[in-house]
């Protein structure tokens, strides 16, 4: 094990010349170390200023590694010089710095990637080696004896600042370790294939659950709260609950109650409370629907629950497009069916057999015969206006060439000469009234008589 240094060397040290050049050798390693490290970076290809040679872990390690190189080769010459100090000290505290952040890239690889993790990871590994530092300088058992002697009131006792230090640090290391540990059980969850994507997210939010609480009642018992406490706690809580809560309880059981009768999936194509679209996140305490048009709603699992979910693809993604086409009675019928049944298998995305197109006669209109074509797709996340204007301008083409016309309404106005209009009807008993109510609406409209 590595002795403390005795800190009385150091300020005999500076009082010499010999001594600021064994110091300004080290400032000099560590400032060269950090510029290579910001210069060089490890990856796989090639980016303008950085020069990339290899892949993996090796970055964390890169700025330590050669600042002890550099170290051990200022020590090597200084030595021949003089006695070293700052060199000596500097190389073990090197070796720690490159182990520790070795050892917190391991634990972030084994454990997962937390969201927060990333952007202080390095914090992390400096503020281990910043406390192994004054461990190593001796200056750490100091300030434990200091903040030993500092008392706080709470209560009917005094507790120590060091108490509270330890408490703290002890609940915050609790917490980190149970995140670490159920984001390494989810990544194994979610690599396991041969679990129903709900029941994956059932278990790692039960897995997150369980050990978070499990972790807190242990940081709270390391630091010496009485877990009783946690009775009147709880009461407090199922008060909140009843009074003001129930609507995100309802929420949070209704979510658990969803992913685990697998009722609607991640990629389900669904219609609720007058939304639809494709279901891209279930969590316990709502499910994310993005529409066709791109715009997401947060619905409540509450809503899915207590209301009716129309899920287009709960049992399969097939989904039957209607385009209803009107044409004239002097059409051939058969010949339309038959075009409408060719633009339809024309397109890519329509299925064959055995759900393949059909056209139908439906019924006789006013203006004309009124026609549907029925298709089936396979891929509605993908929306139906551009399937069916494909299709209708194809039959639009169609027609023409066939000589099969759309028909469009038409109205018949009959306009009455104002002092005829009585006789001419006597005379005449084939002008209906349909004639004179058209007669009247167009003199109230304002129409030459």
């Amino acid at each position: 094990m590595i002795a403390a240094p005795d800190l009385s060397r150091f300020g005999t040290a500076l009082a010499t010349p010999a001594g600021w050049v064994d110091l300004g050798l080290v400032l000099a390693c560590f400032a060269a170390g950090w510029a290579l490290d910001r210069r060089v970076e490890i990856k796989s290809s090639s980016d303008a200023g950085i020069v990339r040679v290899g892949v993996g872990g090796a970055n964390r390690l890169f700025f330590p590694l050669v600042t002890l190189a550099l170290l051990v080769v200022a020590l090597a010459a200084f030595r021949r010089w003089h006695v070293s100090i700052f060199l000596s000290t500097a190389i073990p505290l090197t070796v720690a710095l490159g182990a520790i952040r070795l050892l917190v890239y391991a634990m972030r690889k084994l454990f997962g990637t937390p969201k927060w993790l990333p952007a202080s990871e390095r914090f992390v590994a400096y503020s281990i080696w910043g406390i192994v530092l004054l461990q190593f300088l001796g200056v750490l058992s100091g300030l434990w004896e200091e903040l030993d002697a500092m008392t706080l009131p709470i209560g009917s006792r005094s507790v120590s600042v060091l108490d509270l230090v330890k408490g703290s640090v002890v609940v915050v290391l609790t917490i980190a370790a149970a995140l670490w540990l159920s984001g390494f059980v989810e990544q194994r969850l979610q690599r396991a294939e041969s679990l129903d994507g709900n029941l994956r997210v059932v278990l790692s939010k039960f897995f997150r659950a369980l050990l978070l609480a499990a972790g807190v009642l242990f940081a709270l018992q390391a630091v010496g709260i009485d877990l009783t406490l946690l009775s009147v706690f709880g009461g407090a809580l199922g008060v909140g609950i009843g009074l003001g809560l129930q609507k995100l309880a309802s929420n949070y059981i209704a979510g658990f109650t969803i992913l685990l009768d697998r009722s609607i999936r991640l990629g389900d194509l669904v219609t609720v409370d007058g939304r639809f679209g494709v279901v891209t996140e279930v969590t316990s305490r709502y499910v994310v629907v993005r529409n066709l048009d791109g715009v997401e709603a947060v619905v409540p699992n509450e809503t899915l629950v207590t209301t009716t979910v129309l899920n287009h693809s709960y049992s399969s993604r097939n989904t039957r497009v209607t385009m209803p086409v009107q044409v004239s009675y002097d059409s051939d019928v058969d010949r339309a069916l038959a075009l409408m049944l060719e633009a339809a298998r024309a397109e890519p995305r329509v299925l064959g057999e055995p759900n393949g197109p059909a056209a139908f006669l439906v019924r006789f209109a006013e203006s004309g015969i009124d026609l549907e074509l029925g298709v089936w797709i396979d891929d509605p996340e993908n929306g139906q206006l551009g399937l069916k204007s494909s299709i209708n301008r194809t039959i639009l083409r169609s027609f023409h060439a066939n000589g099969i016309a759309i028909p469009f309404p038409r109205r018949e106005i009959r306009l009455l000469p104002s002092g005829d209009g009585a006789a001419a009807v006597a005379a005449d008993p084939s002008i209906g009234a349909a004639s004179i109510a058209a007669g009247a609406a167009g003199e109230s409209a304002g129409l030459p008589r």
